[in-house]
């Protein structure tokens, strides 16, 4: 799933490997109704193509010029829009909020193209980074502590979730997953289960679980969810899953069933404290009594693991 910042991530890495010139504008502060967050970015080449966006369209136009001159001068410059400023008017910012836009040149001693590699292999990696900049002096650098003046923006990496078997709770975890901010994969490698229109524009991998997850690759930010109550499916899943850094890794199925499922890892070689990484039976008590409530119980519990990872 590709998103806001994977785009500028992109293009910044192919402009620059064309010898363009860039610079990088960061949305530092909001308030009141600014239709962007903190943290956005824009990213501009030398002749003025543009990708990502700092707020929403209002003051783009704007930002663009003050960048194209940033390039030239390797500079930098906080720009600052409001809805009582006539800047801001000309310009189209009438909601009624303010926003203030840090913009620097893509280059060392700026925004050193290195860190645009950095961000790049993080969220590959599924690894939070934080980088601070320096308002004063127009440098950023990777977060080491906090000081007066800086701009400390902390990067998640995008979550992503494999749910092994095609099943009747996959089709309610699917769709709470996505409102959750994860790219969903579905993996079953059987043909009425994983037939078209069970899953409305979801990725489907018709694979072995083992092989799907191997071209999927697991990070640090990846839950899998085994739901075929398949072993042969489920068994050769979990073992994949644990040999990867998944954050979150569960198993449909009573406690004696997981019983069992332990005991045939422990088989595959695996040991106690590595088996313990699964969630057994999936999800939080919460008396589930139905495939919807079940997928709700699945998705709590995942996203209480992913926050205390952070």
């Amino acid at each position: 799933m590709s998103d806001d910042l994977e785009r500028v991530i992109t293009v910044t890495k192919q402009w620059l490997a064309a010898g363009h010139g860039v610079a990088l504008a960061t949305v530092i502060e909001t308030w009141g109704s600014a239709p962007r967050r903190v943290g956005s970015h824009l990213v501009v080449r030398d002749d003025g193509l543009f990708e990502g966006s700092v707020s929403g369209g209002c003051v783009e136009g704007d930002v663009i010029v003050e960048a194209e001159n940033i390039i030239k001068t390797n500079g930098f410059k906080r720009l600052d829009y409001g809805v009582a400023d006539t800047k801001a008017w000309e310009v189209g910012l009438a909601c009624g909020g303010k926003i203030a836009i840090f913009v620097q040149a893509v280059t060392p001693g700026r925004f050193a193209p290195a860190l645009i590699d950095a961000l790049h292999q993080a969220r590959i990696n599924g690894a939070t980074i934080a980088l601070q900049t320096d308002l004063d002096r127009g440098t950023t650098a990777v977060a080491d502590a906090e000081q007066p003046g800086q701009f400390v923006h902390v990067y998640a990496p995008p979550l992503r979730l494999a749910v092994i078997g095609a099943v009747h709770i996959a089709q309610t975890l699917v769709p709470i997953a996505r409102l959750l901010g994860y790219a969903p994969l579905v993996i079953d490698p059987r043909g009425l289960f994983s037939a078209a229109g069970r899953f409305a524009d979801v990725t489907m991998d018709d694979g072995w679980p083992d092989e799907a997850l191997a071209r999927w690759r697991p990070n640090a930010a990846s839950a899998v969810v085994a739901l075929s109550h398949d072993p042969k499916l489920d068994d050769v899943a979990l073992a994949a899953a644990l040999r990867s850094p998944a954050f979150y890794i569960a198993a449909l199925g009573s406690r004696k069933n997981h019983a069992s499922r332990r005991e045939r890892l422990a088989e595959m070689g695996f040991d106690v404290a590595v088996i313990d990484r699964i969630h057994g039976p999936a999800g939080l008590d919460l008396g589930a009594a139905n495939p919807a409530e079940i997928a709700l119980s699945i998705a709590a519990q995942m996203t209480a693991a992913w926050r205390q990872k952070l």
